[in-house]
Order: C-alpha cells, then sequence, then structure tokens
C-alpha cells in the first residue's frame, strides 16, 4: 500500500517537472519528526537554481497540482525551506489489517519465482561423524532460504549431497575396524586422517555385538564402510528433523560412479578441449573461464580431485531442469565459487545460474568465554548438544539473526534467558501475549467475530503496528532476492516492538466491547504475520509462556 502511494507521489512529481521541461531525480525520505509527515521531498530545493525561484514558491506551484484523495494523502504541508511534507491517509492504510485477515498465511506471498524451479544444496556434511556447531548455521540459513524462496514462487528442491565416496569414507571404515579390533585387545592402528569421535567407537561395539569376531579373520571393508555411513546418515537425518530441517533429495556421490556420470563428465569437457596433461597430471582450463589459475582433475597417481565429482554432481543437478542452483558452503570453500562456475561454463551452461553462499565461523559463548568442549561428553559440540541445551526455536532464530557471511557468536546464556533480553523471548512472548487476550475475553464472554472497518479506534495509536504490517512484503521480497534470511528477524523484533508498546500503552479488553473486538482485530492480523514470518526462519510460536 505504501509503495502504491510512494510510486503514485513520484509518478505525479515526474510529470510536473517533465511539463517544465526537467529531469530530476525523485527522492522520497522518512523525516526524522513525525511533525514533518510520513514521507518529504527536497526537490523544490533542487529546483530552485535552474528553474530561478525560490524554493518555497517552488513548492508551492507543486503542490496545488496534488489531488490528496486521489493519491491517498491527509494533507501535504510546506516547510522551510522549501521541503514538502506528505501526510498519509491513515485510515486507507488501515486497510491492511483487513486484507492480512482475508488472505492469511498467503499475506506476503510473491510471484519472483513464479514458474522457476531452484534447488538448494545446503549441509552437505561427511556422514563420518556428527553434525557440528557449524553446519547447524548452514542448516538454519538453507532451510530458511528455502522456505523464503518458496513464499515468493519458487519450486523448490532442498538437496542433500552425501559424499559416500573417496578416501573420507574409506578413512571412515579403517577408522571403525580399528576401534573393533581394539575391542578384542588389539592396538588400533590410527594415523591422522583416522576419525577419533565417540562415535566411531560406538559404532564398534554394535558391529561387534551383531558379529562377534567373524571380522577378525573375514573380509571386513564393505560391511564397515557400508554400516557406518548409513549408521552417521541415520543419526544426522534425525538431529536435522529434531532442526525442523528435511531434505527432498538426499543424493549419493557414490551414484555418480555407480551410474558413470563423473566419467560422461570428464569425456565431455575433454572433447571439448578443455583439459590437458602437465607433470603427469589431467589439468582443467578453468583460468580461460575466470579462475584465478588451472585446476587439477586427475593427479599424477590417476586418483580423481574433489572438482571432477563435483562437476559431474553440478551437470546432473543442470540435466534435472534446474533453473538456478544455490550452494552453501563453509568459508574453507571460497575458492571453490570460481573453478564451480567454470565448469559449468566449459560445459554450455550459464555460470550465473549458480550462486554459492559461503558460511562464516560461529563460536559459542558462556560465561563470557568461548566453549568448544561438551561439557557432557568431552568432545566436540554437536548441533545435538546446543539443541538438547536450548531446543530448536531458540537455536534456529539465533543462528538466522546474522547475515551468513559475518562471524557469529552464539551466546548460550542469553538463549536460556526468560526475559525481554531475550530476542527469542521477546517475539514469542508477543505472540503469546495476544493469544492471552483472546483467551481472556472469550472467558469474559466477548464473542470476537472481527470488524470490517474501524469506527471507535484511535488510528493513530495504531499507526506504527499498520506501517510495520504493511512494510511485511517488501522484507520477504528483500529476503528472497538479496538471500538474507536475517532480514525476517530484524522484522520480527520490529513488529514484535509494537505489540508490546500497545499492550503496555493501551488497556485492550475493556467495558466498550465494540472497542475492544476492533483492538483484537488489529491484533487477530498481527498474529497472522508474526507466525507466518516465524515460520520462514524455521521457528515456532507459543500459545502460552
Amino acid at each position: 500500500m505504501i509503495n502504491e502511494i510512494l510510486l503514485k507521489i513520484k509518478n505525479k512529481l515526474n510529470n510536473i517537472i517533465e511539463e517544465k521541461g526537467i529531469s530530476e531525480e525523485i527522492i522520497l525520505e522518512i523525516p526524522k519528526e513525525e511533525s514533518n509527515g510520513d514521507y518529504a521531498t527536497n526537490l523544490a530545493l533542487k529546483l530552485a537554481k535552474s528553474l530561478k525561484k525560490p524554493p518555497m514558491a517552488i513548492a508551492q506551484e507543486m503542490v496545488k497540482e496534488f489531488d490528496l484523495k486521489d493519491l491517498h494523502l491527509d494533507k501535504i504541508e510546506i516547510a522551510n525551506p522549501g521541503f514538502i511534507n506528505f501526510f498519509l491517509d491513515k485510515k486507507y492504510l488501515t486497510n491492511i489489517i483487513f486484507k492480512i485477515i482475508n488472505l492469511k498465511d498467503d499475506y506476503g506471498k510473491l510471484k519472483i519465482g513464479a514458474n522457476k524451479k531452484v534447488n538448494i544444496e545446503f549441509v552437505s556434511a561427511n556422514p563420518t561423524g556428527y553434525l557440528h556447531i557449524g553446519h547447524g548455521r548452514g542448516a538454519a540459513y538453507g532451510d530458511s532460504l528455502s522456505r523464503i524462496f518458496k513464499k515468493v514462487g519458487y519450486e523448490v528442491t532442498k538437496e542433500h549431497y552425501v559424499n559416500d565416496a573417496g578416501n573420507q569414507i574409506k578413512n571412515l571404515a579403517i577408522s571403525i575396524y580399528e576401534r573393533y579390533r581394539e575391542l578384542f585387545g588389539y592396538v588400533p592402528k590410527l594415523g591422522d586422517d583416522s576419525y577419533y569421535g565417540q562415535e566411531i567407537i560406538e559404532i564398534a561395539k554394535m558391529i561387534k555385538k551383531e558379529k562377534n569376531d567373524v571380522f577378525l579373520e573375514n573380509e571386513w571393508y564393505d560391511f564397515f564402510r557400508n554400516y557406518g555411513t548409513k549408521f552417521l546418515l541415520e543419526g544426522l537425518k534425525k538431529d536435522l528433523k529434531s532442526f525442523n530441517v528435511e531434505f527432498d533429495i538426499w543424493f549419493s556421490e557414490q551414484s555418480l560412479y555407480d551410474n558413470g556420470e563423473v566419467e560422461a563428465a570428464y569425456k565431455k569437457i575433454s572433447e571439448l578441449g578443455h583439459t590437458y596433461e602437465e607433470g603427469g597430471a589431467t589439468w582443467l582450463k578453468t583460468q580461460a573461464f575466470g579462475d584465478e589459475k588451472d585446476r587439477v582433475l586427475i593427479k599424477n597417481d590417476k586418483t580423481l580431485t574433489y572438482l571432477m565429482p563435483d562437476i559431474a554432481y553440478h551437470y546432473n543437478k543442470i540435466s534435472r531442469g534446474y533453473d538456478y542452483l544455490i550452494d552453501v558452503l563453509g568459508a574453507d570453500h571460497h575458492g571453490y565459487i570460481n573453478r564451480l562456475k567454470a565448469s559449468i561454463a566449459m560445459l554450455g551452461k550459464d555460470p550465473n545460474m549458480l550462486d554459492v553462499d559461503i558460511l562464516q565461523m560461529v563460536r559459542v559463548i558462556q560465561n563470557n568465554e568461548e566453549i568448544k568442549m561438551s561439557k557432557r561428553s568431552g568432545k566436540a559440540i554437536t548441533l545435538h548438544d546446543l539443541i538438547e541445551e536450548v531446543g530448536t526455536d531458540a537455536l534456529r532464530f539465533l543462528y538466522s539473526s546474522k547475515a551468513l557471511n559475518t562471524h557469529m557468536d552464539l551466546d548460550l546464556d542469553l538463549a536460556l534467558k526468560n526475559s525481554n533480553e531475550n530476542p527469542v523471548y521477546y517475539v514469542q512472548y508477543a505472540y503469546a501475549r495476544i493469544c492471552s487476550l483472546f483467551k481472556v475475553a472469550e472467558n469474559r464472554g466477548i464473542i470476537y467475530t472481527g470488524v470490517s472497518e474501524f469506527a471507535d479506534i484511535d488510528i493513530k495509536n495504531i499507526e506504527k503496528i499498520v506501517k510495520v504490517l504493511i512494510q511485511y512484503p517488501n522484507y520477504i521480497e528483500e529476503a528472497a532476492i538479496k538471500r538474507k534470511p536475517h532480514k525476517l528477524i530484524q522484522y520480527a523484533l520490529e513488529l514484535a516492538t509494537c505489540v508490546h508498546a500497545y499492550y503496555n500503552d493501551e488497556k485492550i479488553i475493556t467495558e466498550d466491547e465494540e472497542m475492544t473486538i476492533e483492538k483484537m482485530t488489529v491484533f487477530e492480523a498481527v498474529k497472522i504475520v508474526l507466525k507466518d514470518c516465524l515460520s520462514l526462519v524455521g521457528v515456532g510460536v507459543k500459545e502460552k509462556m
């Protein structure tokens, strides 16, 4: 609504100056002082020199051209030395309340991604241990982005790339086997590439319980590889589900080899002339496509680098008909962006169809100190530990509160506080307060039916709430286009602030039943938007706190 009004005002101002043969950028700003209107422009000041007239005179001429009713304006004022201040028709703006109640969670839906398919790949952790705190940040971001993209019209596929091939899986199988042998009195042979987590010992114990000593004298590798990968992958899925994250596709890296896709991708880029031999290795000519240097595809020992299966994987994604690909990767993958884009270009596709979002490090803070070890296990903190400690809602909210490309401190003390200092509590309490009001009204015999227009309520008192509600689609649009879910956390906090302020300043439930119902109608709209906003970042609401 506000955007429509601002566009009309700008178009009117443009028409006025075009008739004078002038072209000038028109800027409408929100004045610092409410007495100076909702929006203001200094256009008259900027035109004074070219028109050779005092700014105040130019402003007066312009204002005469405006139709207040057509532009949904209450009034226009001119202020020294030539500012034009616009006061919006607040009664018109309150129609947003009824629009939200009518649309419910369809309010804020956009068509930015209409008829477009997007694949968002995130987490993609090696199934060699439990998820850690960094994976939690990537999971919160990827899932929130997926929800937001669905809200703006995209057909979204959430995908997890299972790294179940290569050296890391081989080292996993060997590590489990060495721990298995240790259970029979042998000294484990573990090296720098081995896995030392408690989960490795747990898997070894399970295998011993099921198979006893059968693998001490028999072929063991395939069994240990498959058993360990399956166990850890199931645990990973379980932790993610408890974190409100579920994937549409779990894509196996091994399947790329089994289906011949790695070989086919290599053959294609080689036939197109994008590879060469040097020093016994096979190189990819990524530098010709914007990378800082060429990259090794096949090492001189004839083993593949990670780049080759990744090229095959992205070619597979493209072949599935997606219009847009998003990869969420860790900070150590920053240098990977150009080589992935280069490989897509080599395959004859638009490299701009891929965007890579890099997540920065997370520190866990407690008692003003960084903690790196779990008190329960004495090992590195896992996502599971954090979920048990502070809960999914608090974690999802806090993870999503910062831009992905910034370092963040996860303050456990703050997350556990049941006070307004805790931003999660502050927002959920706003929702609970609204629910409580409806319950109190019901207990007092007030039958809430809502209203279709406001007759008694003081529009000025709900002005801030109305303006924030109107901005919700804009926040969604920005969060989607710029891929910044944290914008919705900002919005939720802003709307919650309005709720608490109005609740504290106004008596909502009074003897005046009509007035009470009008105020509850406002809160019904707020309730719809607040719940929807939190759902887009994977956070639930609470009706009672």
